[in-house]
């Protein structure tokens, strides 16, 4: 394995990937993607795992895209693809934003459920000032996830946007200090270990549904309704009560 190439660390109920170019602001070299797909496709086969943590090395940039001299010629459907697949792990994922976030990177974090940056952390999307137009599901991302004023104000203007604007439009989910970041990763891992697998998973599933106009209401009331049937729900239930 290349010292650079991203990494895989399982610690209890947490998968942690890592990006490990620091010194080039976290870029994804073309051969980076064949390789975080596979550590997505390993996260996915693990039953035990609760959460999957994504970072990036160092306190300057959590990830600045696609390497800018490979776009026109190695820039195919496999960073899409990867960053689908990153999107609908079945698992609750966590983009710990240890610093700023350029270019494909933004799509990297923004597939993630949640995102906790820190001060002084910035966006900066330049597609269209290298006449790019972004590909789909990048797109559908933005829109979906922050709406489309925020989207075309992203896009359009390749304006640079601060850690409280991310936290306001909704890119970021919490904005914390920089020595803050270790622990509130940690909040929501020991949250999650709390809480059922099986009716996190179903839940995150219906609603990325919801949000992506897909949703089937009969599908999402059987899952409710074979839920109150599960022993789980019971024995959770009775341990409450029993307080």
């Amino acid at each position: 394995m290349k010292s650079a190439e991203p990494t895989l660390e399982i610690a209890g109920g947490t998968a942690t990937i890592t990006l490990r170019r620091p010194s080039e602001h976290n870029r994804l070299d073309p051969d980076d993607i064949g390789v975080l797909r596979r550590l997505v496709e390993q996260v996915s086969c693990d039953p035990t795992l609760r959460l999957l943590v994504l970072t990036g090395e160092g306190e300057k940039t959590f990830c600045s895209g696609y390497t800018l001299s490979q776009i026109g010629t190695r820039l195919d459907r496999s960073l899409e693809d990867m960053i689908d697949a990153l999107e609908t792990l079945e698992l609750p994922t966590l983009c710990a934003m240890n610093g700023s976030v350029y270019g494909g990177g933004t799509d990297l974090a923004l597939a993630c459920d949640f995102r906790i940056g820190v001060h002084g952390c910035k966006l900066f999307m330049p597609a269209a000032k290298f006449g790019l137009h972004y590909y789909p599901g990048g797109l559908r991302r933005f829109v979906s996830r922050l709406g489309s004023p925020a989207a075309k104000k992203i896009f359009l203007t390749s304006m640079t946007l601060d850690s409280e604007e991310l936290l306001r439009i909704g890119f970021l989910t919490d904005l914390v200090r920089r020595e803050d970041l270790p622990a509130a990763i940690d909040r929501y891992a020991e949250c999650i270990q709390r809480c059922d697998p099986a009716a996190v998973r179903s839940m995150k599933r219906h609603i990325d549904a919801i949000a992506g106009g897909e949703w089937n209401e009969s599908i999402g009331r059987s899952a409710y309704e074979a839920s109150l049937r599960s022993e789980e729900t019971a024995r959770r239930l009775a341990e409450l009560a029993a307080r």
